[in-house]
């Protein structure tokens, strides 16, 4: 005999997660032209900042790009 099994599914929706309990946003700039990092921080001032003395101390580095990490979490939604 069988056994018989009933299956529930739910929907969750991806959102950035913004409990206290989360990790902080990261925030850091990376130059294209040697691939130095800044480190990660929680403004975005930061990243600007070093980039600019790394621009400074290496006038032919003139490409970079922001790299943002941020916490993300699946909300529960509901049952179907």
């Amino acid at each position: 005999m069988r056994a018989r099994a009933t299956y529930r599914f739910r929907e969750h929706t991806l959102t950035p997660d913004r409990t206290e309990e989360a990790a902080p946003s990261l925030y850091a700039m990376v130059c294209k032209g040697c691939g130095q990092r800044s480190d990660g921080s929680e403004t975005q001032e930061d990243g600007s900042d070093w980039a600019a003395g790394h621009l400074k101390a290496n006038p032919g580095h003139l490409t970079y790009q922001e790299v943002i990490t941020r916490p993300y979490r699946f909300e529960p939604g509901a049952w179907i």
